[in-house]
């Protein structure tokens, strides 16, 4: 079990922010005390706190693609990773051993309808740091949490558990299942 807390879409700097998330994001440590990870630019902020399960040594996160234009914070475990990978062998150098690194090299070669693809349970948040996109989803069941909110300002949030989001957002919603 890991935690993510992102924010999108920034009504206010980073740099005022990120002390915000970093707080959001330490709510959640208990979800993942083996490692805290945090990207941040002037429009997206990524918290990742990580329970070390696939890939202890490298899979820390956020992870990033080879050329640092995509960023991924995820949680959850992706069963066919193994097998997904294979259709990657010589087009893309995967950095980690990490089940979910293989979300990136996806999203690359097929945009968003990778998504059906993936066997596993998940929640993840992906941004494009070029197109300042980004493209946030949970596994069909709804098995792995995953919160979306909206300060005051109009920034928008994701966070794997709603105490993340409390006190911080003024509306809050589940992340539908399959979205």
């Amino acid at each position: 079990m890991c935690g993510i807390v992102c924010a999108f879409d920034l009504k206010q700097s980073s740099e005022q922010l990120r002390p915000q998330i970093l707080e959001m994001s330490k709510s959640i440590r208990h979800r993942g005390p083996d490692w805290s990870g945090i990207f941040s630019n002037e429009n997206a902020l990524m918290g990742h706190e990580r329970l070390a399960i696939v890939d202890p040594t490298s899979g820390n996160q956020p992870l990033f693609s080879e050329d640092g234009r995509y960023v991924l914070a995820a949680n959850g475990e992706i069963y066919n990773h193994a097998e997904l990978k294979k259709q990657f062998e010589g087009k893309y150098n995967f950095q980690t051993a990490s089940d979910c690194e293989v979300i990136l090299a996806l999203y690359q070669e097929k945009g968003p309808a990778f998504v059906d693809e993936l066997n596993g349970i998940f929640g993840f948040a992906l941004y494009d740091t070029q197109e300042d996109r980004y493209f946030v989803a949970r596994d069909h069941m709804g098995i792995i949490p995953l919160y979306m909110g909206y300060d005051a300002n109009g920034t928008f949030y994701v966070a794997s558990e709603l105490k993340a989001l409390e006190g911080v957002c003024t509306k809050i919603e589940l992340f539908p299942p399959g979205h």
